[in-house]
C-alpha cells in the first residue's frame, strides 16, 4: 500500500494514508463511521487499489454488498490479484445469488488462492449449499484435509464451528457437540462462541455474575430503609413516651388535659387566674 501512496502528491498521499489508517482502526468496532472515512479516501483518490480494497471492505462491513462488490472487482482489475475471490464470492451471497458463489467455488482463480484463500472459499460455498437448503451438501463441502488436521492453523476455528454449525442444523446434535468441542481447542483468541453454544446443546444456563451483585446491592439499599425506617418508629415512640411521662399522676396538681374542649380553652386569658392566685395570697398574709 505504501508503494501506491507514493504515486501521489506527498501532501495528497498524508491525507489518503491518515483516512486508510482510520479505515483499519474502526472497521470492527464502528463500521458506519469506517465506512465514511474510507469515502473520503475514494474520493480522493480512487485510482489507488489499496483505497478500492479498504473501501470494499468497509461497504462488505456494512452490509452494502452490491457497493462492496464493485470495489473489490475494482481493485482486481488494478492488482491482477485473486485474494479478493472468496470475499467477492460472499458478496453474491449476500445480495441473495447463492448460485453465483457456487459458480465461482468452481472458477480457476480458486487453484491460484493459498491456502487460507481456498479455506475461506470453502467456508463461503458451504454457507452457499445452506442459504439453497442443502445442508447434507454443505457438511460434505466442509470435509477437508485442513477439517480433519489436528495442526491449529488461523483458519481452523471458523472451520471447525462452521462444520459445527452445520452438523447442528441438520440435527445430528452428538457430532456437532464434539466439533465445537474441537473448534474451542482451536480458539485461542474466542473468536467464536464455541463455549456458549457447547453449553446450550448441554443445557447449562450461565449465571450473569454481575446482575447477581447488582441485585444483591438493591436487597442491601431495601434492608437499610427498612432499617431507617423502624429507627425513626423507635424514635417517634421515645419521644411519645417522654411527653407522656412529662404529666405524673401522682401529683397533686396534675389535672389530665381535656382535649374536646381544647378548642374553647383557646380563648381564655390565663392573666385572670395569675391574679386571683396573687389576691389570695395576700389576704392571706394580712391575716397571718
Amino acid at each position: 500500500m505504501r508503494q501506491e501512496l507514493l504515486s501521489l502528491p506527498k501532501g495528497l498521499a498524508e491525507e489518503v494514508s491518515r483516512n486508510l489508517v482510520m479505515v483499519a482502526r474502526l472497521i470492527d468496532e464502528d463500521p458506519e463511521q469506517a465506512y465514511a472515512y474510507s469515502r473520503i479516501a475514494l474520493r480522493l483518490a480512487s485510482r489507488v487499489a489499496a483505497v478500492r480494497e479498504a473501501a470494499g471492505f468497509a461497504a462488505y462491513a456494512t452490509q452494502k454488498y452490491s457497493e462492496a462488490l464493485a470495489e473489490f472487482r475494482a481493485a482486481k482489475r488494478m492488482t491482477g490479484s485473486v485474494e479478493l475471490w472468496p470475499v467477492m464470492a460472499d458478496c453474491e451471497r449476500g445480495l441473495g445469488r447463492p448460485e453465483r458463489a457456487l459458480a465461482m467455488a468452481g472458477e480457476p482463480e480458486v487453484q491460484k488462492l493459498d491456502k487460507a484463500g481456498q479455506v475461506e472459499m470453502r467456508l463461503v460455498a458451504a454457507g452457499a449449499r445452506r442459504d439453497m437448503g442443502e445442508l447434507d451438501a454443505a457438511i460434505v463441502t466442509l470435509q477437508s484435509p485442513e477439517l480433519a488436521s489436528n495442526a491449529v492453523q488461523p483458519w481452523t476455528a471458523r472451520l471447525r464451528y462452521a462444520y459445527a454449525d452445520a452438523l447442528l442444523a441438520a440435527g445430528r446434535e452428538d457430532e456437532a457437540r464434539e466439533w465445537f468441542a474441537k473448534t474451542l481447542e482451536a480458539d485461542k483468541d474466542g473468536a467464536t462462541d464455541a463455549s456458549d453454544r457447547l453449553a446450550e446443546i448441554d443445557g447449562v444456563e450461565f449465571v450473569d455474575a454481575a446482575a447477581i451483585e447488582d441485585e444483591t446491592e438493591l436487597e442491601d439499599l431495601g434492608d437499610e430503609d427498612d432499617e431507617d425506617e423502624d429507627a425513626a418508629e423507635v424514635a417517634a415512640a421515645e419521644r411519645a413516651a417522654d411527653q407522656t411521662e412529662y404529666y405524673d399522676e401522682d401529683d397533686e396538681e396534675y389535672e389530665p388535659v381535656d382535649t374536646s374542649e381544647a378548642d374553647a380553652d383557646a380563648d381564655v386569658d390565663l392573666t385572670d387566674e395569675i391574679v386571683v392566685v396573687e389576691d389570695d395570697e395576700r389576704e392571706a398574709r394580712d391575716k397571718a
